[in-house]
């Protein structure tokens, strides 16, 4: 009997292993474990991923929206400024002030005419 025993012994000795059974896995249910925590494991690194990328996109966003914030305060300024530019007596003001300009007398306005032939 342990003749029986040695030889099979060194059948299993020389069989060559498969690569499941090297990884330790030798039923189904092993292989099914193997398997669903090889998914989770894949699934997890997947939502780490997207949650990196989504904060990355948020921040970008955040400083979009501040750069639009100052375009539409710069905007609103800008209409201030022509508004004020555009008020009448502003720029003969601007005149009389800057550029020491006057109001001619009426003896010397001359007053031109266009003919057409």
């Amino acid at each position: 009997m342990s003749v029986k025993k040695n030889k099979k012994a060194n059948e299993g000795v020389s069989k060559e292993l498969s690569v499941l059974e090297w990884a330790g896995v030798r039923s189904r249910a092993t292989f099914a474990l193997f398997v669903a925590l090889t998914l989770v494991l894949v699934v997890g690194l997947s939502v780490v991923a997207t949650t990196h990328e989504n904060r990355f996109a948020f921040n970008e966003l955040q400083v979009l929206r501040d750069q639009a914030n100052g375009l539409e305060v710069e905007w609103g300024q800008l209409l201030i400024e022509q508004s004020t530019f555009g008020v009448e007596g502003r720029i003969e003001q601007k005149a009389f002030e800057q550029l020491q300009m006057e109001v001619p007398d009426i003896a010397k306005i001359v007053m031109v005419s266009h003919e057409q032939r």
